[in-house]
């Protein structure tokens, strides 16, 4: 999850380059597209999803606030999700930024009983 800050407002509410934007970043990382569908509000703001084989990425645009909450969403080791993040920060020209990361799933046997473990 990302909170991008202090963006271009005129970015923000641009929904075909945001669609460009995060379909690059997301074939830049390796991931594989399959589908993206993105929605322009009144008076602003873009909402928008980018469906790839190991998951997806979206984003919510605030550009009143030059805001951007974007999740990238993957499956196994094989991306670089910090990558496409760099690439989303660039193209909204966000001088600031927080990424928080949640790693999520199953957890293998091991994983698992040592987590247990050390909450007992």
């Amino acid at each position: 999850m990302v909170e991008f800050q202090a963006c271009n407002a005129e970015t923000l509410n641009d929904l075909k380059g945001l669609r460009t934007a995060l379909i690059s970043a997301a074939e830049e990382v390796g991931a594989t597209v399959i589908g993206d569908t993105f929605h322009q509000f009144s008076p602003h703001g873009v909402t928008g999803v980018v469906a790839i084989a190991e998951s997806h990425l979206c984003i919510h645009t605030w550009p009143e606030y030059a805001y951007a909450a974007v999740d990238i969403f993957t499956c196994g080791d094989s991306l670089t999700p910090h990558l496409a993040v760099e690439r989303i920060a660039d193209y909204l020209e966000s001088t600031d930024h927080q990424v928080t990361e949640i790693r999520r799933g199953p957890r293998s046997p091991v994983a698992t009983k040592a987590a247990v473990t050390a909450q007992a």
